[in-house]
């Protein structure tokens, strides 16, 4: 089987009409890039996917590996067949490939999860005992909650990265007892787009004696990521972010840890030995390596693909992905500050770089009703919510911890102010129509308003019919 086939006819005749976007690099093609929808005023539209943060559309190049994997599949590190042994070495190498893509250093390890979430409840099972781990209230979720089991010190959002830095360097240089330490942190926020100063806050970490990871779900799939150049100890992503939507994440770090605990799952794959005692139990070796975290039967295509996504966004080029992504912000930015009605949310202010993650209130809008609109009547699909950061999104939006709010839509009725927001996110894949599109659909919803009447159902604000 040879390493990736050759792109299809259809994927390099898509990218040489989207080379016509005024940006000197095409969006690279991506799976279901064609899907048309329907619209309740009549007719349909090319689905614009605006939901990149939630999860990406798998890149075609992706879908193209897997697919010509899939009738070579076999298990792995278990059979002595061709298709194992072929398994066996694609899963290996393709853990190779990630550590290339992640700058990692020598002994440093790649531990294949189900996600970002999986992968820092897998560390947060790992700490040593007596850690206090340090997190800013900023964090998704997935970072903020893993800890349940250890002291957790949460701190307040800031207002600008040197203040993120100096917040960090206090509340370490203050922990008491002084002991082993961990910091969790974003690279880039999944509400606001905005990059966070990772090396400095890996330097301050490291000053104070401590670790640092790095959730870089956000950060990966828009910018190189570096663990030597960040300096940071750790690093999280989840495939379905990164064009990759098989069920896959990573783990890649620092090997102590990880070694001196007892394995995130117990069973086949991360033992190394079994064997009876005398007195009837057990005795378990367990494997020091990544397969130690990493028991039972892998997701090898989930894994493959993450491998084939790394390769794909490092050929293309980060600095034009970059450029392109840039691009397509200003665009969107730009079309929103001519709706006076828009409030785009942010942290550290208009200047701050940022990937293409955006999100906004509307005046008299209901972020719910808003969002079903765009989706309903434009065919655009956005995210409303908190967004599964809700301590964030209720700090930027001024609100009190007690006021009632939830992701999806609310109790609030359409044309009702609610404690939630409207999230707009793009890539390496989409094309300038979908932004286009996105701005004058907010631009004729706000002065013309809906076509449509809508209500909630089910948790859901959707057309009534």
């Amino acid at each position: 089987m040879s390493a990736r086939p050759a792109a299809t006819a259809t994927a390099t005749a898509s990218a040489a009409v989207e080379s016509a976007d005024p940006c000197c690099a095409a969006p690279l093609p991506v799976l279901g890039r064609d899907v048309t929808v329907p619209l309740v005023t009549g007719g349909e539209v090319t689905y614009a996917a605006l939901d990149y943060a939630a999860s990406a559309p798998a890149l075609q190049r992706v879908w193209d590996d897997v697919a010509a994997y899939a009738p070579y599949y076999g298990s792995v590190h278990r059979g002595a067949g061709y298709l194992s042994q072929l398994s066996t070495d694609l899963f290996e190498n393709s853990r190779v490939t990630v550590a290339e893509f992640l700058d990692c250093r020598p002994g440093d390890q790649v531990v294949f999860t189900r996600s970002t979430t999986d992968s820092l409840n897998l560390l947060a099972q790992v700490i040593p005992a007596g850690c206090e781990v340090f997190v800013f209230e900023t964090e998704h979720h997935a970072s903020l909650l893993p800890w349940q089991g250890a002291r957790v010190t949460y701190l307040n959002a800031p207002r600008t990265p040197q203040q993120a830095v100096e917040t960090l360097e206090r509340a370490l240089a203050d922990r008491d007892p002084y002991g082993p330490a961990l910091v969790c942190v974003t690279g880039a926020s999944n509400v606001t787009g905005e990059l966070w100063p990772v090396k400095e806050l890996a330097a301050a970490a490291h000053a104070h004696g401590a670790r640092i990871v790095l959730d870089a779900a956000q950060l990966a799939p828009h910018h190189p990521v570096s663990v030597r150049e960040l300096d940071v100890d750790w690093i999280a992503f989840s495939g379905h972010k990164l064009y990759a939507p098989f069920g896959s994440g990573v783990l890649a770090g620092r090997a102590d840890w990880l070694q001196e605990s007892e394995p995130y799952l117990a069973g086949g794959g991360a033992s190394k030995k079994v064997a009876r005692r005398a007195d009837g139990g057990v005795d378990v070796e367990w494997h020091t390596t990544a397969a130690r975290h990493e028991a039972g039967s892998p997701n090898v295509i989930g894994v493959y693909s993450i491998a084939s996504a790394c390769k794909a966004l490092t050929e293309a080029g980060f600095d034009s992905l970059v450029e392109r992504e840039r691009h397509l912000i200003a665009k969107v930015r730009a079309g929103l500050a001519e709706v006076p009605e828009v409030r785009v949310l942010s942290l550290f202010g208009d200047d701050a770089p940022r990937v293409g993650v955006i999100s906004f209130v509307v005046d008299g809008w209901n972020s719910s009703h808003f969002a079903a609109a765009l989706s309903a009547e434009y065919g655009i699909g956005v995210r409303d919510g908190l967004f599964c950061a809700h301590p964030l999104v209720r700090t930027l939006l001024g609100s009190d911890p007690q006021d009632p709010g939830e992701c999806g839509a609310p109790e609030a009725e359409p044309g009702e102010r609610s404690l939630n927001a409207i999230r707009v996110s793009f890539g390496a894949g989409t094309p300038d129509e979908h932004v286009d599109r996105f701005v004058r659909a907010v631009r004729e919803l706000v002065t013309q308003g809906a076509k449509w009447q809508y209500r909630t159902e089910s948790g859901r604000c959707v057309p009534a019919v």
